[in-house]
């Protein structure tokens, strides 16, 4: 896998040099959003904090999010994901929230999503939302390639607000 501290390393400056902080919720990346964020020194003066809901119960204790305040919305869609990244952000009084949710694999998830889907949203000064298909079975290889697309799309998305 390549690495991806040299794309947190740009993230990091950006935040850093506009005095800017996140706060990330992730489901299917695992915490390798955060992880790759926290690995550059300094992290306290822009990483705000992070939950990973991977499941119902940890939504719910740790973002306070129902889904029956939604309606119509699921997990593992570009609705929810926007939800997760708003509230993490109004949540931990941050500038920008990242949100990521989907199925990591094998086999899909119950709301039929296959293997290697997932959703990103970011939301802050600019929002952002996309769907990621890699059409892979592998767990760990699709944990990665989320990360990687989030953080590149955030990336992207601090650049734009310049």
């Amino acid at each position: 896998m390549e690495p991806l501290q040299p794309m947190a390393e740009a993230i990091a400056g950006l935040l850093r040099e506009r005095g800017e902080t996140v706060a990330i919720c992730e489901t299917t990346a695992g915490g390798l959003i955060s992880a790759s964020l926290l690995s550059i020194p300094g992290a306290s003066r822009y990483y705000a904090g992070a939950a990973v809901t991977y499941t119902g119960v940890a939504r719910s204790a740790f973002t306070g999010i129902s889904l029956d305040d939604h309606p119509g919305v699921r997990s593992s869609s570009e609705p929810y994901a926007r939800i997760i990244a708003e509230t993490i952000r109004e949540r931990l009084g941050a500038t920008w929230g990242i949100g990521e949710t989907g199925a990591a694999g094998p086999g899909g998830n119950v709301y039929g999503d296959a293997s290697g889907h997932t959703c990103i949203a970011i939301a802050g000064p600019n929002e952002y939302v996309e769907t990621l298909e890699t059409g892979l079975e592998d767990r760990e290889e699709n944990m990665w390639l989320f990360t990687k697309r989030t953080l590149k799309v955030f990336e992207s998305v601090l650049r734009e607000a310049d």
